[in-house]
């Protein structure tokens, strides 16, 4: 053993020795190297034969030295910063996990301390008797039998949030029924059943009535001017009627002030109906927004004025109008994407929209398995301005939509009294089927148009896609119908 110490100790002197050599020289080197005045006393050596190409050329080259040393001393200097900032930023970073780490358990912590202290103050409440807030049970934890062992018993009542309302609802630990503890879910929903008596309005017109599209047209035009002082030019109206032979969705553009949400509540109060104005929020991100969401806590749905506009129309036999007011403020291919892909559909039987997994006996009457049925005889219109507030309208979304552009008021004209129009929904749409059947684009007008649509893709790599040529395909049609030609119907689509 002794011999081992004497050996580690001669060994660790050495390496010790080597240690501080090494140092030593590199500080030794380091030093040579910096001795400047060697460089001059060798400079002085030569300067005697030295022109004045030698001196330029000792001049660049002793720049270009000193530039290369500079680049590797800063580059150097970069390098360590860089590490330690992200030594730094790593280290932050753990701290900072491990603060939301601790934070996380003190919120556990305190929701298991409420939830004691809530189940001793409903087992306070149920005389005598527990509740479970875990499993949503009443728990008697009473003693039955001669050996003295306790027997509990757990009664269900249906979800979490309940079992206080159930607990106070029975005597002696008998259960109650779900509906003493939830109620009904849908309560806007309840009062349009209640409102309709469960039965669909109907709708009956008087041959005065039964009015053709441009007949339509001027007589809105003429209410409008008279009745609410709104005035359109019969060639936009046209325009508005045509987009609805297109599509359910419309959006109308253009500047503040040039009655883009006056159109819809004008024509809604026209076909005697209330419109209803929805303002988009920028904070919108999904269906949730604009449909509402279960609440799993209260089991209770919190419905929107949009989901009891759309939940209406299916009572009603009418024309029916939902604005979404500057949908451009939040990004409407997110918290209207199912609306946007439902309507791709071709089958209308499977405009569905889902709100709750599953259906109770008593929610509203017109729910398929969780689910609401979009109703043929409701447009959705969107109004959009183009400022720093608001978002793009991508191409997906006008692919899916008809598109009006409002930049101009009409100017005042003198209409006569003109009363609202009584009309139901399938009037109106046979005058849309009608058009389609009635009226065509030519061939010598298609073909055109394809040379039009060929010149485009050569020169801007721009085509026209299939959802474009079915627009086009109804909107021209539609427009032809209420007294303008297949060339203006067709210019104006290829100009929006």
């Amino acid at each position: 053993m002794s011999e081992f110490a004497r050996y580690f100790v001669e060994a660790f002197i050495e390496w010790w020795h080597q240690f501080c050599n090494f140092w030593k020289y590199f500080g030794k080197a380091f030093a040579e190297g910096f001795k400047i005045r060697a460089y001059f006393e060798t400079l002085a050596e030569f300067q005697d034969n030295f022109n004045f190409l030698s001196w330029l050329t000792l001049v660049i080259v002793t720049s270009i030295v000193l530039a290369f040393f500079t680049f590797c001393v800063i580059k150097l200097y970069q390098l360590f910063k860089q590490y330690f900032r992200f030594r730094k930023t790593e280290v932050e970073k753990e701290e900072l996990l491990s603060e939301i780490a601790d934070l996380h358990e003190m919120v556990q912590n305190l929701s298991n301390e409420k939830k004691q202290i809530l189940s001793l103050k409903l087992g306070g409440m149920s005389g005598g008797n527990s509740i479970d807030i875990l499993t949503g049970g009443l728990v008697d934890s009473r003693e039955f039998g001669e050996n003295g062992y306790q027997v509990s018993q757990t009664y269900n009542y249906g979800g979490y949030g309940q079992p206080a309302l159930a607990a106070a609802a029975v005597a002696g630990g008998a259960p109650a029924k779900e509906e003493e503890v939830g109620g009904k879910r849908f309560t806007k929903l309840e009062i349009i059943d209640e409102k309709y008596n469960g039965e669909k309005q109907t709708i009956t017109m008087n041959p005065d009535e039964m009015l053709t599209l441009p007949q339509i047209v001027e007589r809105f035009v003429n209410f409008s001017a008279s009745q609410m002082h709104l005035y359109y030019s019969k060639e936009v109206i046209s325009r508005f009627f045509a987009g609805m032979a297109t599509g359910k969705l419309v959006i109308l553009e253009g500047i503040s002030g040039t009655g883009k949400t006056s159109l819809p509540y004008a024509m809604s109060k026209f076909f005697n109906n209330d419109v209803s104005i929805v303002p988009v929020q920028p904070s919108w991100r999904d269906k949730s927004e604009i449909v509402g969401y279960l609440n799993e806590f209260t089991k209770k749905f919190n419905e929107t004025d949009f989901l009891k506009s759309l939940y209406e129309a299916t009572y009603r036999d009418d024309v029916n109008y939902i604005v979404l007011d500057e949908l451009n403020l939040a990004r409407i291919e997110y918290y209207f994407a199912e609306f946007l892909s439902m309507m791709e559909m071709p089958d209308v039987n499977e405009w569905l929209i889902d709100l709750v997994p599953s259906t109770l006996p008593e929610d509203p009457k017109h729910l398929m398995n969780g689910k609401i049925l979009v109703p043929q005889n409701v447009w959705f219109i969107g109004t959009a301005n183009k400022d720093d507030s608001t978002f793009t309208i991508t191409d997906k979304v006008y692919d899916r939509a008809t598109t009006l552009i409002l930049n101009a008021r009409a100017d005042f004209f003198d209409a006569p009294i003109t009363e609202p129009l009584n009309m139901s929904y399938d009037y109106l749409n046979s005058l849309f089927i009608q058009a389609h059947e009635n009226y065509h684009i030519s061939d010598k007008t298609m073909e055109n148009f394809q040379k039009v649509d060929y010149f485009i893709q050569d020169n801007f790599k721009i085509a026209f896609g299939n959802r474009i040529m079915k627009q086009i395909n109804l909107f021209v049609p539609a427009y032809m119908a209420c007294g303008y030609t297949e060339l203006e119907g067709l210019d104006y689509m290829l100009r929006i």
